[in-house]
């Protein structure tokens, strides 16, 4: 035992540093959920457990004549199957001549850090201590071991179960979720985050009510459609005040969250990979593990929340060279040229991104094969020398003597028809006997549960970034499966999961930002191979602010590639200012995506000092404490912290007459004064301004124009600031000044706080 980890007679509890998890075995075996929330002791055991009397009148007895043994209201830890619990069941196993499970108590273990997972899969690690509880079902047939692990000063806990065939016969697992926990907690309202592709993390607010919620993924993947986190909180708690609980899954595959609430009050919450037309048989002495799960609790509010799990993921999930490292500004081709590129065209757009700030270069699609558009050449890694007569590696050494990283695009999961590797296997394709193969995005899906394909992936990929002296790789997967059982999906996942780590964890120096057509694929899961994520391929500055925030619930600044691209915008034909674009793109990991060759002198200069002031302010950005700020439809607001410094970007989508007055909230600073300042930014204009802005207007050689926002100096105190501080006011209509707020729809600042000296 340490100090996360108690037992006593029988009696468990994992403490975080402000957290409390406890269970006990009950009188049968069982393990019954006493609490998750607030630190408690362990003897509160008897003061937070249900009070059972008599029965319902249509309980099923346990034990016969015995009152107190029905099985259909007690909170369970891990629902059994058969025995008088009527809720979803947390397993399911069908073997001769049965169904039911019965689990029971037979031991447990303890270590002072994780248990390992013998499956292949990525977990968290680091880990303050972990309990595996040892159960038995009744007739001996299985075992099963739920291992938790306590991660105490990111106040997480993670879960997962293994199911073990104890018998001579065959068992068919149908059902095995990573965690089960029966809460007996009213008011609550499941938040969970849906949307499709350029619309991902969609936040949705349903309350638990009776009956049963389920959120999954059927596309074979994490998905945009559902992330595979979610959030259970009280019905008026807030950003900064109240009760919430948090899960997630270490998991890229389809999933299942489950809440159900019975007419006695108690909800259940399980969660795992999609059990839909799933069947994994088990011989004698074989086993079957789970995903990890993991789940936080805060009772001061929903920023409380995803503090914890920001917390969670930078430090125990993902790892390596680039764990803690700022993430350099990048600049890629994609936007700029799509297929239609040589090399003069790559670096030429390269010095121009230098010369502005630019410390990564990123060549995307259409390097490779007969690549010039996305209808073939996917599966071959043969350069096209017509674009690159030098190959990779001339275009490498090209932008390393910029000094500056290189990065290459892949996809590799997927094959076109036409290509040199379909000709040569069309039986590695995820397809089905006697059925039309489908496409989507004029590709097939390669079948990773195969030895023979990893093997294929690991050594291409691994060739072509080490010829090529690769900085960073973009891992692209551009459709969802088809023709795939739950079953082939678990399997593919471990294909996955290995592919990735073979190619990466033995190159640490390669920072690899992973993509599946933006979010469908952003999870932690990846996120144990890939610090970044491509969040969206919506780069609307509007748009995008939805999307980050409601990412930012469950995942870290630091996991998110946010990028500017050019106006009008590719997916909404939306034109905002470069400096709102880049107000957003703050808030995450920078990149641009856009021809940098074709702006004019303004809109340079602009770009310039925007790197430049996210340089001053990027560790902080990446790797401060978040906060949002509970907003109207029409504002938003954000924050970023370590005590001492604050960036707070304030946001409002549209603009209206006589617009009122409105306050800037900046949250998490130390007691202070605290000096105020503003990102003055150059507005590009395309409008008549007034000469008597006189010096506030700059006009380039090339006829370009913009006008300078300007700031008045000022201090405040920490609590003003928290409370909030009135903000200049926007466009009132009676003329133009650098010291209103830019007056146009699609709004939005960077103000910065400094702890006085």
């Amino acid at each position: 035992m340490n100090q996360y980890i108690e037992e006593h007679n029988g009696m468990f509890a994992l403490h975080t540093d402000h957290t409390s998890y406890l269970f006990r075995v009950d009188a049968y075996g069982h393990l019954e959920h006493i609490h998750y929330g607030r630190r408690v002791s362990l003897s509160d055991e008897e003061a937070l457990s249900l009070k059972q009397t008599l029965p319902y009148g249509t309980a099923v007895e346990y034990e016969d004549n015995v009152q107190r043994s029905f099985r259909d209201i007690e909170p369970f830890e891990y629902g059994n199957s058969g025995i008088g619990d009527y809720r979803t069941p947390s397993c399911l196993v069908s073997y001769a001549g049965g169904t039911s499970t019965d689990f029971a108590f037979a031991g447990f273990d303890t270590d002072d850090k994780e248990q390992v997972m013998q499956n292949g899969f990525p977990c968290a690690y680091d880990a303050s201590g972990s309990l595996t509880i040892h159960l038995v079902d009744k007739t001996g047939r299985m075992a099963l071991d739920l291992i938790y692990t306590v991660y105490g000063k990111s106040d997480v806990i993670t879960r997962r179960a293994v199911l073990i065939n104890l018998s001579e016969e065959e068992l068919t697992v149908n059902r095995l979720m990573s965690y089960s926990l029966d809460m007996m907690e009213d008011n609550l309202v499941m938040m969970s985050f849906h949307g499709n592709w350029v619309k991902e993390m969609q936040r949705k607010d349903v309350p638990v009510n009776a009956g049963t919620i389920s959120i999954s993924s059927r596309t074979g993947f994490s998905s945009n459609m559902t992330n595979p986190g979610f959030i259970l909180r009280r019905n008026d708690t807030t950003e900064m005040h109240g009760e919430a609980w948090g899960f997630n899954l270490v998991y890229s595959g389809s999933h299942k969250s489950i809440v159900s609430r019975d007419e006695h009050g108690c909800v259940r919450v399980m969660g795992g990979f999609n059990d839909e037309n799933f069947s994994w048989t088990l011989g004698n002495g074989e086993q079957l593990e789970t995903p990890e799960a993991f789940m936080t609790y805060s009772d001061a509010g929903m920023n409380s929340l995803s503090q914890h799990f920001h917390h969670f993921i930078r430090h125990h999930i993902v790892r390596g060279a680039w764990q803690y490292k700022e993430r350099p500004v990048l600049v890629n081709d994609w936007e700029a040229f799509l297929f239609t590129f040589d090399e003069e065209k790559l670096v030429s757009l390269a010095q121009q991104g230098k010369e502005l700030g630019a410390e990564l270069f990123v060549l995307d699609d259409g390097w490779f094969g007969e690549r010039n558009d996305d209808h073939a050449g996917l599966g071959d890694y043969n350069v096209n020398t017509k674009k690159l007569p030098e190959g990779i590696r001339g275009l490498s050494d090209k932008i390393h003597a910029m000094d500056m990283l290189f990065g290459l695009w892949f996809e590799p999961e997927a094959v076109n028809p036409d290509s040199d590797l379909y000709r040569a296997h069309p039986d590695w394709i995820i397809q089905e006997d006697g059925r039309r193969n489908l496409t989507g995005r004029y590709e097939y899906l390669l079948d990773l549960s195969r030895r023979e394909v990893q093997d294929y992936i690991i050594e291409n990929v691994g060739r072509v970034v080490d010829e090529g002296h690769v900085d960073y790789v973009k891992w692209d997967m551009n459709r969802h499966m088809t023709a795939m059982s739950g079953t082939f999906v678990y399997k593919y996942m471990l294909g996955l999961y290995r592919v990735l780590g073979e190619i990466f964890y033995k190159r640490p120096h390669i920072l690899l930002e992973s993509c599946a057509s933006g979010g469908n694929r952003f999870d932690a899961g990846m996120m144990c191979y890939s610090p970044q994520i491509w969040t969206s391929d919506d780069t609307d500055a509007m748009e995008r602010l939805g999307i980050q925030k409601g990412a930012s619930y469950l995942y870290p600044l630091s996991t998110m590639g946010a990028h500017v691209s050019a106006v009008p915008n590719a997916q909404t034909m939306r034109s905002i200012s470069l400096p709102v674009r880049f107000a957003v793109s703050a808030f995450g990991v920078l990149g641009y995506e856009l021809d940098l060759t074709e702006l004019n002198d303004i809109e340079k200069k602009e770009i310039k000092e925007q790197i430049a002031w996210y340089k001053q302010h990027r560790h902080l950005l990446q790797y401060g404490t978040f906060y949002r700020t509970d907003c109207d439809d029409a504002h938003e607001s954000f924050t970023v912290s370590d005590g001492k410094e604050a960036v707070t970007g304030v946001y409002r989508r549209m603009m209206m007459a006589a617009a009122p007055m409105e306050r800037m909230h900046v949250a998490g600073l130390e007691q202070g004064e605290y000096e105020i300042g503003m990102r003055n930014a150059i507005v590009p204009l395309d409008i008549p301004c007034p000469s008597e802005l006189g010096s506030c207007l700059e006009t380039a050689e090339d006829g370009s124009s913009g006008i300078r926002l300007l700031w008045k100096p000022l201090c405040a105190s920490s609590a003003a600031l928290s409370y909030g501080m009135p903000l200049p006011l926007v466009f009132n209509s009676s003329g133009l000044s650098p010291y209103m707020r830019y007056p146009l729809d699609f709004g939005a600042e960077l103000y910065t706080a400094v702890k006085k000296k």
